[in-house]
């Protein structure tokens, strides 16, 4: 049985982190298919039906590409920050719920990799790790606009972290729980963002600026800071970076999916698990959680190439002056709807 589970563990494991990594690679395509869209033109359209292998073409140009390091740069730290950004980035899948069960006889599969009961708390040190790697990264390029691309993400993402979390506790206030799977559980009856809706518009804001996406792009503003951090990266290193960024902005769409729109719950679950099967239920469950996925990663591109990137200045003044107080008053407004409501 040990030895079962293990596998069952480490198949997991390989599906999820091959669904990350496709839909990292294809949401480069679905970028400029956006941009494309919105701005009246023609997204890539030549390499394949519908230009559908341009990010396969992408992928094998900037990976033959020659590796390169500057003269003066820490060698050691200069491989190693994109590979934490990388790893980083992929981490947090670990406690997503992506479905509820698979039951094959009497072995049952739980559709998640690890079910902690600290899920929430994981996620924020993982979150809190993130910018290591852009950091390291800046530092070891040895490049004055590397450097202070890097130490723009180190502000940008201490900031919006303390909103952040003060929105997860308004969260944990009104659920009790620290799990992701019993959060997803208790939406059954009602989506958390009608019950918070204060609490999710904090926590995308801050989401976007988590994954440093427009008009949140400050470490990367190529008019100011050439390419930002990974300005002197090539080649595999400057994929891994690229990578990072997209695997971050699917795994943030699947957590606000699974904290305020019920995960992989869909109306009428009940009804198909009873007539056509605990599979068959869990099989549209996971779709529709990947719909829901699929949706916010829109909604990133479409922010992305319709509002302008904000000065450091507005940057720093909408995280310490508006969301920070606004963040402290949400938990004061849900502590009181504890206290009446429950």
């Amino acid at each position: 049985m040990d030895i079962l589970f293990f596998v069952e563990k480490f198949v997991f494991i390989l599906v999820i982190f091959a669904l990350t990594m496709v839909i990292a690679l294809y949401s480069t395509y679905a970028e400029r298919k956006v941009a494309g869209f919105l701005q009246d033109r023609y997204g890539p359209n030549r390499a394949g039906i519908f230009g559908l292998l341009q990010p396969v073409c992408d992928g094998a140009k900037l990976f033959s590409k020659e590796e390169f390091m500057p003269k003066n740069a820490n060698k050691v730290l200069f491989i190693v920050g994109p590979a934490v950004a990388m790893i980083v980035s992929l981490l947090g899948a670990a406690v997503i719920p992506w479905v509820d069960r698979f039951e094959f006889g009497d072995y049952v599969v739980v559709g998640q990799i690890a079910d902690v009961n600290v899920g929430l708390l994981y996620i924020v040190a993982v979150l809190s790790t993130a910018v290591y790697g852009v950091i390291l990264g800046g530092w070891a390029s040895n490049n004055k606009f590397a450097l202070i691309g890097a130490i723009r993400a180190g502000a940008q993402t201490i900031s919006y972290e303390i909103a952040m979390g003060l929105a997860l506790i308004a969260l944990v206030m009104m659920t009790g729980t620290l799990s992701l799977r019993e959060i997803t559980i208790q939406q059954a009856d009602a989506w958390n963002i009608f019950l918070q809706p204060l609490t999710f518009l904090i926590f995308l804001i801050c989401s976007f600026a988590e994954c440093n996406r427009t008009p949140f792009d400050l470490p990367e503003c190529e008019s100011e800071l050439v390419n930002g951090h990974h300005t002197e990266f090539s080649s595999l290193k400057m994929g891994f970076f690229m990578f990072s960024e997209y695997a971050s902005m699917f795994f943030s769409s699947a957590l606000i999916s699974v904290l305020f729109f019920g995960g992989y719950l869909y109306p009428g679950m009940g009804w198909v698990e009873e007539n056509l099967g605990v599979n068959i239920a869990n099989i549209l469950a996971f779709a529709s959680l990947l719909a829901k996925i699929v949706f916010f990663i829109f909604f990133y591109m479409w922010v992305r190439w319709t509002i302008p990137r904000f000065r450091y200045d507005q940057l720093m003044n909408l995280g310490w002056k508006i969301l920070f107080p606004l963040a402290l008053v949400n938990i004061f407004l849900v502590g009181i709807g504890v206290l009446i409501f429950k």
